[in-house]
């Protein structure tokens, strides 16, 4: 493996959005990068963030959940990886995290995301993505979230309509891989 860092520039930072993996930490510090992570999705299941809405019903509030996530400066980091996140969270927040992770990555900043491409229902699992190899990823079921949403291609333009470009590619097992760069 090579190094993505060229000599005399300073470290490459890139965020993990799943759950903490360690052979996702082993590859990317492989690489000389700086690794970041924050689990959104446990994250967003905290209880401190819901507010009853005035018709009874319960919402994840996104300034309060953004006041205590996703804290990090303006154009920090060169790559985040989204995995299928934006497919689980709570509704309130999907959009407001696609603008926060836009302004989060370095112009020209790559981000990496999954979306299901049918729905197999509620029960379809969530999966904690593990990095092997340059071209091999290995998933196995992660925590219990229930799927909020299938994203056609449509709704994924709009979601990353700031991005400078957007690239699907059909994966395995009804995936969706996108490549958006900042």
């Amino acid at each position: 493996m090579r190094s993505l860092r060229d000599a005399g520039e300073e470290k490459r930072c890139v965020l993990d959005l799943g759950p903490t993996s360690s052979a996702n930490i082993a590859f990317i510090t492989d690489l000389g990068m700086r690794v970041f992570n924050e689990d959104v999705l446990r994250a967003s299941q905290d209880p401190s963030y819901i507010t009853k809405q005035e018709d009874g019903s319960l919402l994840t509030d996104p300034s309060k959940f953004f006041a205590e996530n996703l804290d990090y400066p303006a154009s920090h980091f060169d790559a985040i990886l989204c995995w299928d996140v934006a497919d689980y969270l709570p509704e309130s927040l999907v959009k407001p995290l696609i603008e926060r992770l836009q302004t989060m990555l370095k112009p020209k900043g790559n981000l990496l995301a999954f979306f299901h491409s049918k729905d197999a229902g509620p029960d379809s699992p969530h999966c904690r993505y593990h990095i092997v190899q340059n071209d091999t990823l290995e998933f196995e079921p992660g925590p219990e979230f229930r799927l909020q949403r299938v994203f056609n291609n449509r709704h994924i333009e709009n979601l990353f309509k700031d991005f400078s470009s957007r690239k699907f590619f059909l994966g395995r097992d009804n995936i969706r891989e996108v490549l958006m760069v900042r």
